[in-house]
């Protein structure tokens, strides 16, 4: 049985991986979409072990300690992190992972797998990015103008992915991904 590939998603918060991953999962039945763990609090309608494993900082650090992540990051005083054992069991059924994840996770997942494939998701620019981020309605100014702080970082580090799209228009930064996906 072949061994399947990474897909890292990664970019800005608020400029669309979610979505565009929920996307791609309804359109490629060997994309398994690997859960991360944090130690964030969970928003009103998250579940834990669907949409993140929930973690407390002290769970979180036992997970760092032991080795157990394949990748993870401090975002915005929060822990996030792939635990490793579910993305290697996956990858060796010969389906793919698909890691939805921040910017410095995705750099730790390349040095690790070199054979990952990368994907930068970047907004049209910083003024889309806050309006989206807004509109959510999920966080306060600071945590935004947190965010967006973190983001000027984020989008410097674009050259180091395999590939960048602009999520300008959903439709269209969804078919460049789809036809990367199909073709890697």
């Amino acid at each position: 049985m072949s061994s399947g590939r990474i897909f890292v998603i990664s970019g800005p918060s608020g400029v669309g991986k979610g979505t565009l991953c929920k996307k791609l999962l309804l359109d490629h039945d060997n994309l398994v979409l690997s859960i991360s763990a944090t130690s964030r609090p969970q928003r009103p309608g998250e579940a834990d072990e669907r949409d993140y494993f929930f973690k407390t900082r002290e769970e979180f650090e036992a997970m760092i300690q032991n080795g157990e992540l394949l990748e993870w990051a401090e975002y915005n005083g929060n822990y996030y992190g792939t635990p490793r054992r579910a993305v290697e069991a996956v990858l060796s059924s010969g389906s793919h992972v698909l890691l939805e994840i921040e910017v410095q996770g995705a750099l730790q997942v390349k040095k690790q797998f070199p054979e990952a494939v990368l994907v930068f998701i970047a907004p049209p620019s910083l003024g889309e990015l806050e309006a989206r981020l807004r509109g959510r309605g999920t966080d306060g100014d600071e945590v935004i103008r947190e965010r967006l702080r973190i983001s000027e970082w984020e989008l410097a580090q674009q050259a180091c992915f395999d590939c960048q799209i602009v999520n300008d228009e959903l439709t269209t930064c969804y078919e460049s991904l789809k036809a990367l996906i199909q073709s890697s």
